[in-house]
């Protein structure tokens, strides 16, 4: 008897964590400590990103770090759990963009990695949906809002990056959330991207550049899986924290999931 055996997907279990920028929008509370650092509900941002790694078996976590680096591998010197910390430190993080931010980290990372910014609270359980390599966190789009967002072709993929002008607020238009799975085969792929940008000093340029390069020339795929809107917040002004913490009133895990979708149940 003939047996089919699927190919063993390997799940990410190191997280890296782009946490260099000063977040000026943030001022004065960033003045004198990192943006992730900053309290939400009465919890670092940092704190909930932790406890969410650790209750999903993630095993290290690499930090990019430059405003604020010190209090950053203070803080994680106390509070890490059973994750085992590292760090890259940017130098230039005054005069350059989270790509520059990435590209610093693709030869400390040589397995399959998520990747997040420091300045997402989310719902716990959201991360479960992406433990599956390859894939990328959206939301149905909210006023408050803005930057990259993608589009779904009809197989479960995403068809394309929307930066700037691109980017609309419609029903067919899905925000990105600034989580990301990769196999350890697309990382190596950007990684090699990122050289190339890097080498043509195109380091004030964000990462979705990259991502938006290579879904259209085919050399990456990513599935979406969906977080709902009003459970999960970007904190990037004072604003931002004040209805962040209406959202999150304190740290507590729900029963929400993070799923898979194909393109029907996405436009719903």
């Amino acid at each position: 008897m003939r047996h089919l055996v699927e190919a063993r997907v390997e799940r990410p279990t190191t997280a890296l964590l782009l946490a260099a920028g000063m977040g000026c929008r943030l001022a004065p509370l960033t003045d004198s400590t990192a943006k992730c650092l900053v309290g939400l509900s009465g919890i670092p941002i940092l704190e909930r990103l932790i406890r969410t790694l650790n209750a999903h078996g993630f095993k290290r976590l690499v930090v990019v770090v430059g405003h604020e680096s010190d209090s950053i591998q203070d803080y994680l010197g106390d509070h890490a759990g059973g994750i085992e910390v590292s760090y890259v430190t940017s130098t230039c993080y005054r005069t350059t963009n989270n790509i520059y931010s990435l590209w610093l980290a693709r030869d400390v990372i040589d397995e399959p990695v998520l990747l997040i910014e420091s300045d997402l609270v989310f719902d716990e359980a959201l991360l479960k949906g992406m433990l599956k390599p390859d894939t990328v966190a959206v939301s149905r789009q909210l006023p408050w809002m803005n930057g990259t967002t993608v589009t779904l072709d009809r197989k479960d993929g995403v068809s394309a990056f929307c930066l700037g002008d691109m980017s609309r607020s419609d029903a067919t238009h899905y925000k990105t959330v600034n989580i990301y799975s990769f196999a350890r085969p697309t990382w190596r792929a950007i990684g090699e991207r990122l050289d190339k940008y890097v080498a043509a000093k195109r380091t004030g340029d964000y990462y979705e550049s990259v991502f938006a390069e290579m879904i259209a020339d085919g050399s990456m795929s990513l599935s979406p899986v969906l977080f709902e809107a009003n459970s999960w917040y970007e904190v990037d002004t004072l604003e931002d924290l004040a209805a962040a913490e209406v959202l999150f009133p304190r740290y507590s895990a729900t029963l929400k999931l993070g799923v898979t979708r194909d393109t029907a149940e996405l436009a719903g």
